[in-house]
């Protein structure tokens, strides 16, 4: 099996977490979604990372999706429940981390536009979503401590990690003692530690 990834991407590095934790042999491959890199194109028509290249089945692309093969064929506790409704909590945090990201990546992406033509409504919009969603994860039951690691605490850990690593300027851990906790445990861990975004 082959992940094409980039380190930066935090749709990658969650991926990335979930092969280290599930002890599968998955080879990584370093791609170039911006330059069209054939390689990537045969594996995700749109050009965008993850994209998971399987031995015997059509590409997966899309992190949830990956994510979900990778932790039903791996080893270990599940981390999407399969069923009832831990995995609806799961999923909804899960769900509502990757939202986060969403917004992070639409505003690194109008902050890549030239200053004059950049939207400040548009910046507006996706800076409050994301400090919405920081919020929204602080409150979530999911952050107590001492649950064990399931997909929606990966998914929230990669969020605070990656909107450090991007938007410095939003001082994400201020006022957020629990989301700031699951990040500094979640980063101690070897998945983490390895997959870092500022890795070189």
């Amino acid at each position: 099996m082959k992940l094409h990834i980039t380190i930066p991407s935090p749709y990658a590095r969650k991926c990335r977490i979930v092969v280290r934790e599930k002890g599968l042999p998955v080879e990584e491959v370093r791609v170039d979604p911006y330059a069209s890199d054939p390689v990537l194109l045969a594996a995700n028509p749109i050009a965008q990372v993850p994209a998971l290249e399987l031995d015997d089945a059509p590409p997966l692309f899309d992190s949830p999706l990956i994510c979900e093969w990778l932790d039903v064929h791996g080893s270990g506790p599940r981390l999407l429940p399969a069923e009832g409704p831990e995995r609806w909590r799961v999923r909804r945090l899960e769900v509502l981390a990757a939202a986060g990201l969403e917004m992070g990546v639409k505003r690194v992406l109008e902050l890549r536009r030239p200053e004059t033509e950049r939207s400040p409504s548009w910046l507006n919009r996706w800076t409050g979503n994301m400090v919405r969603v920081l919020d929204a994860l602080e409150a979530d039951p999911g952050l107590a401590p001492g649950l064990p690691l399931d997909m929606g605490r990966i998914t929230a850990g990669v969020l605070a990690t990656w909107t450090g690593f991007r938007h410095p300027d939003l001082d994400w851990s201020v006022g957020r003692p629990r989301l700031t906790a699951l990040q500094v445990d979640l980063e101690a861990r070897p998945s983490f530690a390895d997959t870092r975004p500022d890795a070189a």
